[in-house]
């Protein structure tokens, strides 16, 4: 049984591709990302959108290569005032699948499958690539412009090659064997 954080996928009957049928060429699909697609999930990250799913297959003997690119719109809730509002996503990903002994997952865009497998389920890698693509943080767009209401924040500024301009400017650092650093700046 998958762990409970992990979504797992109900049924995908739709959005299998059946590798029997594809010749040694390209080849092109188009999948519609609707509320059917987000229902298959039983943890959604995504309750509703609205994305259209480009899939194209080069298949060679020993590799398949496919490319996604996945553009619509899916419905989130602000973090900051709950309020929903649709999220633009243009996603482009590209996953390959090699031909090998035992099916396993090598990289998080590598799969190996067996020769005799009829049936490659692309339902999961969609719904990953939807949900690698949505921000950390969800912010309404009126909120995205405006810079934070806390001036204790700390600053989105998080490293620098020069000095601090409260920092006192020694010659020498603190720590005599750091001395080799400073000349690199």
């Amino acid at each position: 049984m998958p762990p409970a954080t992990e979504p797992t996928v109900k049924k995908e009957s739709q959005f299998d591709l059946n590798l029997a049928r594809l010749t040694l060429k390209t080849h092109q699909f188009e999948f519609e990302l609707g509320p059917d697609f987000f229902a298959l999930f039983d943890q959604p990250l995504v309750d509703e959108g609205q994305l259209h799913a480009d899939v194209e297959v080069v298949k060679t003997e020993r590799l398949m290569t496919l490319n996604f690119h996945i553009t619509g719109t899916v419905q989130l809730t602000c973090d900051r005032s709950l309020d929903e509002f649709a999220q633009p996503l243009d996603i482009h990903e590209q996953l390959l699948v090699r031909f090998g002994d035992e099916a396993k997952e090598l990289d998080d865009n590598v799969l190996q499958i067996t020769p005799e497998t009829q049936v490659l389920p692309l339902a999961q890698h969609l719904y990953d690539y939807i949900g690698l693509a949505l921000p950390m943080k969800k912010l309404h767009p009126r909120f995205q412009d405006e810079a934070d209401d806390n001036p204790d924040a700390p600053t989105k500024h998080i490293f620098s090659t020069r000095p601090a301009d409260d920092a006192p400017d020694d010659d020498e650092p603190a720590d005599p064997r750091w001395a080799a650093l400073r000349n690199l700046n």
